[in-house]
């Protein structure tokens, strides 16, 4: 089965590179593999140009609450499945594991170190997502090159062999304004926090707003190392 979809994935490979635009790439994908596509939304800017773009298409949509996200996400949430009438699934974490984890190292051990920060990035996301994509061939993320310099240099299309999965990230060179001007020019409704400095929105406690000249990144787990600004749901092969 997995050597059937990695010739699937060589295949699309070779379509994408000879032009094919965005919008078509989709829907040959839903075509390819039908009710086995699945995109993961935070409600970003970027994400809601994607459930734009999908809007007719047979895509399912799921989300990973993690227990700490911003008010206006979860405003943000509901307002994008009234504007556009689509389910999205949530997934959460198990609660014995991060019972544990919490009871073990207190709510806030994240600030501590970074093995205790991706410890628990990886109960609140990781563990969830390998269930949400559980029974998928394609996975559609909002992804940019702009938001990290671990992206710079990463395909549209690639092959994720964590997830055995066949990923798409069909604005992954879209510019900032690009973005912004989508959801201005289509009305659709965004995450508030965007217009108060907040470029990359996440869990509460480990995202702040960026300041003038700031990285894109700068906003998440800003005591960190840059180098060191992933949660584990996105790794680059």
């Amino acid at each position: 089965m997995e050597n059937s979809l990695k010739n699937e994935f060589e295949k699309l490979q070779e379509e994408l590179t000879e032009g094919t635009s965005q919008n078509n790439f989709l829907q040959i994908l839903v075509e390819r593999f039908p009710n086995e596509v699945i995109f993961s939304t935070s409600f970003s800017n970027e994400d809601q140009v994607i459930t734009h773009l999908i809007k007719n298409l047979n895509v399912d949509i799921f989300t990973l609450d993690t227990g700490r996200l911003f008010e206006q996400t979860y405003e943000t949430w509901a307002s994008t499945k009234a504007f556009f009438k689509k389910d999205i699934k949530a997934y959460y974490p198990d609660t014995e594991e991060l019972k544990k984890f919490v009871s073990e190292n207190g709510p806030n051990s994240f600030y501590q170190s970074v093995e205790q920060r991706k410890a628990c990035c990886t109960i609140r996301k990781v563990h969830p997502l390998k269930s949400a994509l559980k029974g998928y061939k394609v996975w559609i993320t909002g992804l940019r090159s702009e938001h990290s310099q671990n992206r710079q240099n990463m395909p549209s299309l690639e092959w994720d062999e964590d997830n055995r999965i066949i990923k798409y990230h069909p604005i992954l060179h879209w510019s900032t304004e690009q973005v912004t001007d989508y959801v201005k020019d289509n009305h659709l409704p965004y995450n508030y926090l965007h217009k108060k400095g907040f470029v990359s929105i996440g869990c509460e406690p480990c995202t702040r707003a960026i300041k003038e000249g700031e990285d894109f990144r700068a906003g998440r787990w800003w005591w960190e190392d840059a180098n060191k600004k992933e949660c584990g749901l996105h790794i680059h092969q």
